[in-house]
């Protein structure tokens, strides 16, 4: 999975995001860049989250910016990974709620998002992975990790 990435461009390295809004918006960029998703997606992604809470994030420092299936603007089903240096919060009152890194998803294609899913689901369930990807800086360490404990 972290091959893909690399080998679609789908992620991005920052130093930080001013909120969580920003940060949603900077984890669709690469899914933009290559005609994924249209830019409507993002702002589709935060309207959610205002209408529903911080649903995406998964585990502490972990986020799965995502709307519903199908959404619009969705031509591709992918995800993007994107490492933020400094969390954002997505609920001051909770410090659970803080993410850095980002998983997130477009479907249009269910078989395709359902396995998706569960290779990222097996991925994240090795804290191994999730402590060497709270450290990498770039796409090479990506990779380092893919080679490391995935393949």
């Amino acid at each position: 999975m972290l091959r893909d990435f690399v080998e679609k461009n789908h992620y991005k390295f920052a130093r930080e995001a001013k909120d969580w809004e920003d940060a949603v918006r900077m984890s669709c960029e690469c899914l933009e860049a290559d005609g994924t998703v249209e830019c409507n997606y993002k702002e589709e992604i935060i309207a959610c989250i205002k209408k529903y809470g911080p649903y995406i994030i998964i585990l502490p420092d972990i986020a799965m910016p995502h709307s519903q299936e199908g959404a619009e603007g969705v031509h591709k089903t992918s995800i993007a990974f994107m490492k933020l240096e400094n969390p954002v919060s997505f609920d001051p009152e909770d410090p659970e709620k803080d993410a850095m890194l980002f998983f997130t998803l477009a479907s249009c294609n269910s078989d395709q998002h359902l396995d998706n899913m569960s290779r990222l689901s097996d991925m994240l369930c090795n804290e191994e992975v999730i402590a060497e990807l709270k450290k990498a800086k770039g796409p090479e360490d990506l990779l380092k990790i893919q080679e490391q404990y995935l393949d």
